[in-house]
């Protein structure tokens, strides 16, 4: 069922977003506050100028070291000084708790056999910087795009489930599926801000 990610719009970028599930978390961690096709390509530019995405790479570079791998142009973010310690972060994760395999998140039996879409969403939320939303949209991305479906994952990841959504990365394909993800981001900013309004 997985395909070719259609995310950045850029070949390369896209195929090492499909390639490599561990370029996929980051781009998800980065995907804050800062447009998501840029945010998604910060994995590369991390692979380009370390050599490598091994989380055991980033997790033991020099702290100092990739603050200025991240913060160089493009940098690959807005904030990239505090977002570089947040990719440092979850590597150290997936390191000491899924032995350097990301996909042990979705795949690490649970206390009862394989692990079920809550489980996965709980393991999410533990990362550094996934909060309750993040943790529901990857959740999404993986059941959608790549074929990752343990038993009750749209339940688990909410709206953001949802076949016919338009909500977030994990409904992006295109070009125009990005251009309807962000009208309703933009429609959803505008209906909180009347309702600030009125109240």
């Amino acid at each position: 069922m997985a395909t070719d990610l259609w995310i950045t719009g850029d070949a390369d970028t896209d195929q090492l977003l499909t390639d490599d599930p561990f370029a996929l978390l980051i781009g998800m961690l980065l995907d804050q506050q800062y447009p998501m096709e840029h945010a998604f390509a910060g994995p590369r530019k991390i692979r380009d100028r370390l050599g490598t995405l091994d989380p055991h790479a980033i997790a033991d570079a020099d702290p100092d070291e990739f603050v200025t791998l991240a913060t160089t142009p493009p940098a690959i973010h807005r904030y990239g000084r505090s977002m570089a310690g947040r990719v440092q972060a979850v590597a150290r994760v997936v390191v000491d708790d899924y032995d350097g395999d990301v996909a042990k998140i979705w795949t690490l039996p649970g206390a009862e056999g394989p692990p079920t879409g809550a489980e996965v969403l709980e393991r999410l939320r533990a990362l550094p910087g996934f909060g309750e939303q993040k943790a529901k949209i990857f959740l999404a991305l993986l059941g959608k795009q790549r074929g990752v479906q343990p038993p009750g994952w749209r339940e688990a990841a909410g709206h953001y489930g949802d076949d016919d959504a338009r909500r977030s990365i994990a409904d992006v394909t295109s070009a125009e599926s990005l251009g309807e993800v962000r009208a309703f981001k933009k429609a959803q900013k505008a209906a909180a801000k009347a309702a600030k309004a009125q109240g």
